[in-house]
């Protein structure tokens, strides 16, 4: 039996909603190592299955002899990542994950752990060389891949890049020219469909290069800052989710199926002792820390058994994820009834948990913290199910055909049956107004039956019936209201009106009341005298549509409340954004190693000259000097891309010889085929037989057609790998001409007394101020210094 169809609040398209019902799978839980020389061999160590760490901490002796201390942990997850490569991470955590995506199943891979503890590099990894790119990369390429592997299938995929900031929601690809900043703020918004938000923008890609273009936008956008434990810590959650939908080619196949990745990078926890942060670094720090608490206390209720409710809207990144730790469409059951819920169960997705740690001793609390939060994160369960839906247009098509074989049918049982006459059309206009005059004729007695002829014509009877009633209700009303004037009992403000106008008998009964007796023509009030009906009824009409002028003025102020608070929002909402431009602008400077205060390199600094040097000159000095790691990456980036280039072109060389080679092939089996026509065709049991020169170049023929593709498909890959290297040389040169500006200012325009400012451990970070504005500062200080010298002589 087919599902009832549901209509789709995005638009006109109506689909059905199924869901395969999956087994139910604990989270997998993976740790991942920091590599560190100061490695604490004697409090870390693994087990020999390489899934369990084991922690061992020393007894503080300042609590006394009695010391009922705890030393050793264990914990046991489904891997170890100690010194794995980004490759190893990918294979181990996240490739079965987006391969069975495409198959209909959600997928959610998280990054936890400490500041500074490597999750951005786990899921983005680094610009230095294209080897150590990270899930997150490695995952697009892996679905693009994997949808040329499926040529049956009509393969769309898209992509949306969310951050959460200080509990706000920013779309990181609002900055692309045809999308532009929206004029409400984002909100997470739920439907039976899921956890969806509102407002975030949703990108099409078709083709690798599109996706990694929109990948390094949106990391372009994100917040980061500098403290002690960590020079680029990620100051916000962010949510990078890759949305799939497969429809078959097959015109008859009705059913397409949905899934989506969450590529989650956490913000790191931070005990502010430790990263010294302070002002704004301070502020985004405390908002972190709170959203993975309530993130954590999400888990604890989610693992335990006896919880009916969990805290989900406690803050923005547990509501947004709502789909993947909890509550979801789960099977045929959630597709019927809405939200499935099990107490202890999560969400309809395959979950995996990356944590990272550190492997020093110095971090072993923060350590210990992270690897229990693994351990709750693996009591929690899921149940994956395949997200299946019903194509609208190919379901009307399918039922049109059913329809109309269905109609051949019954019209041969019909004409088995000796039923010629029978009509399984809809009724016309004519047939309705002809069964009305039959139900009028039967109820006033003329008719004594109403013949019938098939269950449209019995379903017709019935709406008569209907629209009959109705009628005659409409013309015992006009006639009661031609006579006399009725009054609403919940209208509670004209009933207070007629009883101050007198229009009430001693037992409290309204003109127009009915006495439970049937249709009661209304009792008429004590006072009330036969010559003043009219006035009484004027009387009425007045109060009556003063009541309603009174009760339509109280939605024009809740419209008014409702404009202004809006207005406020909007207001806000620009803030935030200049607050946003400024972090932005922070981000780009906040990675300049400066050296210490007391190093030999800046004893041995040459004076400032006179005059600026020549931006050319002081731009090959930069490279020499503080610049020359920058440039060493840039150059290496730029080696690799030139070496990727020249691979392309060989490879296009190659591709071209062996297409003219294979037109050749083409013309010289074409002549031996019209040779062999002209010589006449010798057959063999039905096979034709051909000479050893035609055979050879048939199997040459397919040689070089499975190097052309085997070619083409090497061209592909490069030009997908040309596209990365060439994103990351960019923003190697973008970052190289931002730090020398910064440096050529601050070392030839900043006055010498003003630069101390700009020392480590100060107020003011390079680059953070403009130039102009720091000149200005240095103004303002010799003028109060002259004013403080001229008081107090």
């Amino acid at each position: 039996m087919r599902k009832p169809l549901k209509r789709d609040r995005n638009g006109p398209q109506v689909h059905c909603i199924l869901g395969t019902m999956g087994t139910r799978k604990k989270v997998h839980a993976f740790v991942r190592v920091k590599p560190t020389d100061d490695f604490a061999h004697e409090m870390i160590r693994y087990g020999g299955d390489n899934r369990t760490i084991d922690i061992h901490l020393r007894k503080d002796t300042r609590r006394g002899v009695v010391n009922n201390q705890q030393t050793d942990w264990s914990f046991k997850l489904d891997g170890v990542l100690h010194d794995a490569s980004q490759e190893v991470v990918y294979e181990t955590v996240a490739k079965d994950v987006v391969a069975q995506a495409l198959d209909g199943y959600n997928g959610t891979i998280m990054c936890y752990g400490q500041t500074g503890a490597g999750k951005t590099y786990t899921m983005t990894g680094a610009t230095e060389n294209y080897k150590h790119r990270g899930i997150l990369p490695r995952a697009l390429q892996q679905v693009f891949r994997m949808v040329e592997e499926r040529p049956t299938h009509a393969v769309t995929v898209r992509v949306s890049y969310l951050e959460i900031y200080n509990e706000s929601l920013f779309d990181l690809l609002s900055t692309l020219p045809y999308v532009g900043p929206s004029a409400t703020p984002m909100t997470i918004v739920e439907n039976p469909q899921g956890v969806f938000i509102k407002g975030l923008s949703v990108h099409l890609t078709s083709q690798e290069e599109d996706a990694f273009s929109l990948l390094f936008e949106g990391e372009t956008n994100r917040i980061i800052a500098s403290h002690t434990m960590n020079k680029n810590s990620s100051r916000s959650h962010s949510i990078f989710t890759i949305y799939v939908e497969a429809h078959s080619r097959t015109l008859s196949e009705e059913k397409y199926i949905t899934s989506k990745i969450n590529l989650v990078d956490l913000a790191g926890s931070e005990r502010l002792g430790k990263s010294g942060s302070e002002g704004r670094v301070l502020k985004e720090a405390t908002y972190i820390n709170k959203s993975l608490s309530f993130l954590e206390q999400a888990i604890i209720a989610l693992g335990d058994q006896k919880r009916d409710h969990i805290p989900f809207r406690q803050c923005k990144l547990t509501h947004a994820l709502k789909d993947s730790l909890g509550e979801g469409v789960v099977g045929a059951q959630g597709a019927g009834t809405g939200l499935g819920k099990s107490a202890a169960g999560g969400g309809n997705c395959n979950m995996v948990l990356v944590t990272n740690i550190y492997g020093e001793a110095a971090q072993l609390e923060e350590t210990l913290s992270s690897l229990r939060f693994a351990s709750r994160m693996k009591l929690v369960t899921t149940e994956p199910a395949v997200n299946e839906k019903y194509d609208a247009e190919r379901m009307v098509k399918n039922l049109e055909k059913e329809l109309a074989l269905l109609k051949q049918e019954l019209a041969i049982h019909d004409s088995l049956a000796n039923r010629t006459l029978v009509n399984y059309d809809p009724l016309d206009e004519i047939q309705i107004a002809e069964i009305n005059s039959q139900v009028r004729r039967y109820l006033e007695g003329t008719l004594d039956e109403i013949d019938i002829i098939n269950l449209r014509q019995i379903q017709e009877v019935f709406n008569q019936f209907r629209v009959v009633l109705s009628q005659q209700e409409q013309e015992v009303e006009s006639t009661l209201r031609r006579k006399y004037t009725f009054i609403d009992k919940n209208d509670f403000a004209t009933i207070s009106a007629v009883q101050k106008a007198g229009l009430v008998d001693v037992d409290g009964h309204l003109v127009g009341e009915t006495d439970g007796q049937g249709f009661g023509l209304g009792v008429s009030a004590f006072s009330t005298k036969p010559g003043k009906k009219s006035k009484s009824k004027k009387m009425l009409k007045e109060v009556s549509s003063l009541a309603k002028k009174e009760g339509a003025s109280s939605p024009v102020s809740g419209k008014d409340f409702e404009i202004s608070t809006s207005k406020t929002q909007l207001t806000q909402s620009s803030k935030d954004g200049d607050v946003k431009d400024m972090l932005l602008r922070d981000r780009e400077t906040s990675n300049i190693e400066t050296l210490p205060s007391d190093s030999p390199k800046e004893e041995l600094r040459p004076p400032r000259p006179g005059t600026p040097p020549a931006k050319p000159a002081a731009f090959e000095d930069f490279k020499n000097e503080r610049g020359s790691e920058i440039n060493r990456i840039f150059k290496e980036n730029k080696s690799i891309l030139n070496e990727r280039r020249k691979r392309a072109s060989e490879t296009t060389q190659r591709i071209n010889d062996i297409k003219r080679e294979i037109d050749v092939t083409k013309e010289a089996l074409n002549f031996q085929k019209s040779l062999r026509e002209k010589q006449g065709e010798y057959e063999n049991k039905g096979l034709m037989i051909i000479d050893e020169e035609e055979f050879l170049l048939i199997l040459k023929l397919k040689d070089l057609k499975k190097q052309y593709r085997t070619e083409y498909q090497d061209l592909r890959d490069l030009r997908a790998e040309i596209q990365y290297c060439q994103n990351l040389v960019d923003q190697c040169r973008n970052r190289l001409l931002t730090e020398f500006d910064i440096w050529y200012n601050e070392s030839f325009f900043i006055p010498e007394d003003m630069q101390m400012a700009l020392k480590p451990g100060s107020s003011i970070r390079p680059g953070l101020l403009p130039i102009s504005r720091i000149v200005s500062l240095h103004s303002y200080l010799k003028t109060m210094m002259g004013l403080q010298q001229a008081h107090k002589k």
